[in-house]
């Protein structure tokens, strides 16, 4: 067994190898690495260092994420080849490798592609002013600036993929600190090495591993916050320095549409990179009967293998025995009501290393409104459900993505318009279908800018 990797906390001094360290276990609890945590003192300072560095021009910005999305992809950086970085964050999270692989390229893209999304999310008045000189417009200008300087992030585990998004925050200036995930903090850790080595400087971009108290010392000392998971989108839901981000409630409608001609779309919807995204689908709403739907799905998700997350054939996710039992157990209480399709024994397959796969479980419900569906867990879960346009919008709403297979213009522009669906798909587009540059969960330069009118 080879020595556990050492991950340094990368502060604005350099590489910083602490005392106090964490130990990160692989699926089977084998330990791969030590985590070095930073005291709440080490952050306070870091955070102030961060507070007092200069700001590379938006260009030369630009330029080296570009480079850095590269080193990211291709490079060894910290003694980890792009290969060992992925064998590492599979085995860390259970993802599967082929996952963390297309994450990698994913991360990449968006670096080199981030100028795009800065400059779609920029107001149009605001961009075109920013592009002439001022006397050229008279008095007024409209111009788009930073609310802040320093941008904490607490960084989520779940996919290797969610780390491409704080990288809009440094390309508009930003200095960033990122706590990553003790679960899967390879990614972040290698993303802030990447981008010191493209040529930020470690007083803009920081790694700062903390305890529960240093991620609230890392919050409260920065000007605005980036947070994931449901825990820390809890405690910081009414803080409006703070953009939280939980559960995504992704879900396919078929209205008037016969889904049997889009089967294909609702698996990968719900089984794509093993269902461990906010943008895969935990709820399909069909018009009529959802029995044959239900019972066509199951039949489908059952035939996915069971394999270690490290195989390029591993389709599922896979959790310590201990970890898969605690959620299976969770998911058979909140289904007592529903009729299990799939998964009514159980979703645990061990592997016999300690580890086990979380199989598929599909639910058949009576009703779109029963609070159930609501439920979220990482691995292909879906609860099916009946509509009817009796029903209007309210079982659709609180979603992130929202498949819609229907001809039902009006319907459409009723969902479309709903505030709290955050992304509608028309016609056979999984949820799940992304695009660089084009976030799932908006831009976060609307949360981080805003405009601001300079008269002269």
């Amino acid at each position: 067994m080879p020595d556990p990797v050492q991950l340094d906390v990368l502060g604005p001094r350099g590489a910083f190898r602490s005392v106090t360290r964490r130990r990160v276990d692989d699926v089977a609890g084998s330990s791969i690495a030590e985590l070095s945590l930073a005291p709440q003192v080490f952050v306070s300072r870091a955070l102030s260092a961060l507070r007092q560095a200069s700001v590379p021009p938006a260009a030369e910005r630009i330029a080296m994420l570009a480079q850095a999305g590269h080193l990211f992809a291709t490079s060894t950086l910290c003694g980890l080849s792009p290969a060992e970085y992925q064998w590492l964050t599979c085995r860390a999270s259970g993802v599967p490798i082929t996952a963390v692989r297309r994450a990698t390229h994913w991360i990449q893209t968006c670096a080199e592609q981030v100028e795009r999304a800065v400059t779609d999310a920029c107001p149009r008045g605001a961009a075109d002013n920013a592009a002439r000189p001022g006397s050229e417009l008279g008095n007024r200008r409209l111009t788009w600036v930073r609310r802040g300087d320093v941008l904490a992030v607490g960084a989520a585990g779940n996919h290797p993929a969610v780390q491409s998004q704080w990288l809009e925050a440094v390309a508009l200036g930003y200095r960033v600190a990122v706590r990553p995930s003790p679960q899967e903090p390879f990614t972040p850790h290698r993303l802030v090495a990447a981008l010191r080595t493209a040529g930020f400087g470690a007083d803009q971009v920081n790694l700062l591993p903390t305890d529960s108290e240093g991620v609230d010392a890392l919050i409260r000392g920065a000007d605005l916050a980036v947070v994931y998971g449901a825990d820390l989108a809890g405690r910081y839901a009414t803080d409006r320095t703070v953009a939280t981000h939980g559960a995504g409630r992704s879900k396919v409608l078929f209205a008037g549409a016969d889904w049997r001609d889009h089967l294909d779309m609702v698996v990968h919807s719900v089984a794509h990179d093993g269902g461990t995204t906010c943008v895969n689908a935990t709820t399909v709403l069909v018009d009529g009967d959802p029995g044959p739907l239900a019972e066509a799905l199951a039949a489908r998700l059952a035939e996915l293998p069971s394999l270690p997350p490290q195989d390029d054939r591993a389709v599922l996710p896979v959790r310590s025995a201990a970890s898969a039992r605690v959620i299976e157990q969770y998911l058979l209480r909140h289904g007592q009501s529903a009729r299990i399709r799939l998964g009514g024994e159980g979703v645990v397959d061990e592997l016999g290393d300690g580890s086990a796969v979380l199989r598929p479980a599909v639910l058949q419900v009576d009703r779109a409104g029963t609070a159930d569906i609501g439920v979220e867990l990482p691995f292909p879960c879906v609860w099916v459900a009946p509509w009817s346009r009796a029903d209007g919008p309210e079982p659709l709403r609180d979603t992130l993505v929202l498949t819609v297979v229907t001809d039902d213009e009006e319907l459409i522009d009723r969902l479309v318009t709903e505030p709290s669906i955050g992304n509608v798909h028309i016609g056979s587009h999984p949820t799940c279908a992304m695009e660089a540059g084009i976030p799932p969960d908006g831009y976060l330069a609307d949360f981080l800018m805003r405009d601001k009118v300079v008269l002269r």
